[in-house]
């Protein structure tokens, strides 16, 4: 590792959450920008947006399973986490849905399985 690369960790998690915009953006975004539109033109423009989804999320895991840095089950409970993260902002900011305390409710259940599915 060069010394001016980035830890595994950190490169998994960025590449995740990328990834997860990408993806949030596919299967959200045409609901607000796209509403008029039929449905396979939705359908169309969310797979092209998949596609750079797919661009960071496979290169994410390979690093951070092939490293083992991370084992199968905590990549999965950390994608989730990071749905939820960027899904929230989405959301509200985007989709402008108000915030709910079922958020915050929901998110501390996700702490709980980062606790279990870390924790050795």
């Amino acid at each position: 590792m060069s010394a001016h690369a980035l830890p595994v960790s950190l490169q998994t998690i960025a590449l995740l959450t990328a990834s997860n915009i990408f993806m949030t953006f596919a299967w959200y975004g045409h609901l607000k920008g796209l509403a008029a539109k039929p449905w396979y033109i939705a359908a169309l423009i969310s797979w092209g947006i998949a596609l750079f989804e797919y661009l960071l999320q496979v290169p994410a895991n390979r690093i951070g399973y092939s490293s083992g840095v991370f084992t199968l089950p905590q990549l999965k409970i950390m994608q989730e986490v990071i749905t939820l993260t960027v899904f929230v902002p989405f959301a509200m900011l985007y989709m402008k849905v108000p915030f709910k305390w079922d958020f915050v409710w929901a998110g501390l259940c996700l702490v709980g399985a980062v606790y279990f599915i870390f924790r050795s």
